[in-house]
């Protein structure tokens, strides 16, 4: 029995925004024809090797797979500098043929493929139509008038407009991260918080206070989120601290996903306890 087909989707992928998506969803409507839809990630990503400025992350690696899986598509992982020299026609002939057994791909508008980035997608379709694989290259998907891309979404989310980067991503952007222990000042504060600290490739949002939600035992939770390195406690560490309105249970330890809504306010350092504890009263509200 020959063994089955698959439809590529070939990007970066680095924040699976809306535009990646579309790829990914053109490769897995492939299905109806009998193709097994997979996604074809490289590790590490072309922007971060020696040569690039390294890229800040949209999204971590599990998180990345999880909602991967979520899409109902393959996932299949390649080492990246093993294969950054080949030629183009030698990436399509090595990897899209003899290890991926392709009988279809999708791709965008301005994909690059191969050494230096030499290939791109009119020799993508070319090579395909050789071969008799289906191509499909999607158009750009567009935000304001302009292509979404990762470059824009990390802009955003920079500058504190978390609607325009959730907008852009086609969900909210997020985080899960363990709980960790922190100094309990919130307790005082009758403002108890979960602390959870940046990866280091991981983006931090712009410093500030959030209106947020918390996915706690399967149900999202009204919450409020600040992201910083607090002023007030002359804290240097970068953290999220988020407040999960009306909940009081332990999550030390636990994985918690928060997702971040509105930008509220910039951080501020404040002169006593109660007049903090006035802000977040209103921050809550």
């Amino acid at each position: 029995m020959a063994e089955i087909k698959r439809a590529v989707a070939l990007g970066n992928f680095d924040g699976l925004h809306k535009g990646h998506t579309a790829v990914i969803e053109n490769a897995a409507a492939m299905s109806r024809h009998g193709f097994k839809p997979c996604v074809l990630l490289l590790d590490p990503l072309p922007c971060n090797v020696e040569g690039f400025t390294p890229h800040k992350a949209l999204i971590t690696d599990s998180e990345k797979e999880k909602l991967l899986s979520e899409m109902g598509v393959e996932v299949v992982k390649i080492d990246f500098l093993k294969i950054k020299d080949y030629e183009p026609e030698r990436f399509f002939e090595d990897i899209i043929i003899k290890k991926l057994n392709a009988g279809a791909l999708s791709c965008g508008f301005n994909y690059r493929f191969g050494k230096d980035g030499r290939g791109d997608s009119t020799l993508l379709e070319s090579l395909c139509k050789a071969e008799g694989i289906a191509f499909c290259a999607s158009e750009a998907v567009e935000y304001e008038g302009l292509p979404i891309s990762s470059t824009r979404i990390r802009s955003a989310l920079e500058n504190g407009e978390i609607e325009k980067a959730n907008a852009m991503l086609g969900r909210a952007f997020g985080y899960t991260l363990r709980v960790v222990h922190g100094d309990k000042i919130g307790r005082l504060l009758d403002c108890p918080t979960i602390n959870q600290l940046f990866p280091e490739e991981l983006i931090v949002p712009k410093y500030g206070v959030y209106s947020s939600e918390a996915e706690i035992d399967g149900k999202w939770l009204r919450s409020v989120t600040n992201i910083g390195r607090r002023p007030s406690f002359e804290n240097d560490e970068q953290r999220s601290e988020t407040h999960i309105i009306d909940y009081n249970g332990d999550l030390y330890g636990k994985t918690i996903e928060v997702r971040l809504l509105s930008y509220k306010r910039g951080e501020r350092k404040f002169s006593s306890l109660d007049e903090l504890k006035e802000q977040l009263s209103k921050d809550k509200a």
